[in-house]
């Protein structure tokens, strides 16, 4: 999966930040929280305005403390349960929050109502995915597998918006119907595969 490429090569450049907060004193939980306050300002202030480049800036470097508060909480030997829930909890505020803004901004300026409705699809299917893992980790069962997780999700959205940021609007339309049809793919992939484990313990 992505995560398990990308998140030790950006090790070397988020391990000094986490280790200089932390001597200031700021925590993990603060970070994640001002991480997703970021995304949420960027996605909901920026995207129904039609700034998507300015949006994708705001809200690609809030995602990023995603990283930076793991890296801290490991740092002091401590990766509890409330900053484990804390974290996937503001994961799905932040998901939520960028696919809103982009139903907002179809809705009205964007006057795009089918690609509003893709943006929609797009935002439950990704609850869906993260719902089927974590419900089957709750019985004991991995669930691993899928085409699109939260990282792929993220670079392909805000791909879409970047670019059309910077002036390839069909650049969005493209990213959301493709995110749209990985989405499905992966919901039935994990249930596939919950279905065969659950099958076999059985």
């Amino acid at each position: 999966m992505l995560n398990l490429r990308v998140r030790p090569a950006l090790g070397k450049l988020v391990d000094p930040v986490a280790s200089a907060l932390l001597r200031t004193g700021v925590s993990p939980d603060a970070v994640t929280l001002l991480g997703t306050l970021g995304v949420v300002v960027g996605a909901l202030v920026l995207f129904p305005r039609g700034m998507f480049f300015a949006g994708t800036v705001v809200v690609t470097l809030s995602v990023l403390t995603d990283l930076l508060d793991g890296a801290m909480a490991r740092r002091l030997g401590r990766s509890g349960r409330f900053g484990a829930w804390l974290d996937s909890t503001c994961d799905r505020v932040a998901d939520a929050a960028v696919f809103s803004g982009l139903v907002l901004w179809f809705t009205g300026e964007g006057d795009d109502r089918l690609l509003a409705g893709v943006a929609l699809f797009c935002l439950v299917a990704g609850s869906l995915v993260s719902y089927a893992k974590a419900r089957a980790e709750g019985l004991g069962l991995r669930c691993d597998v899928g085409l699109a997780e939260r990282a792929e999700r993220l670079i392909l959205v805000l791909g879409g918006t970047l670019l059309a940021g910077l002036g390839l609007e069909v650049a969005l339309a493209v990213a959301l119907w493709l995110l749209a049809v990985a989405s499905a793919v992966t919901v039935v992939q994990r249930s596939l595969e919950v279905r065969r484990q659950a099958t076999n313990a059985g």
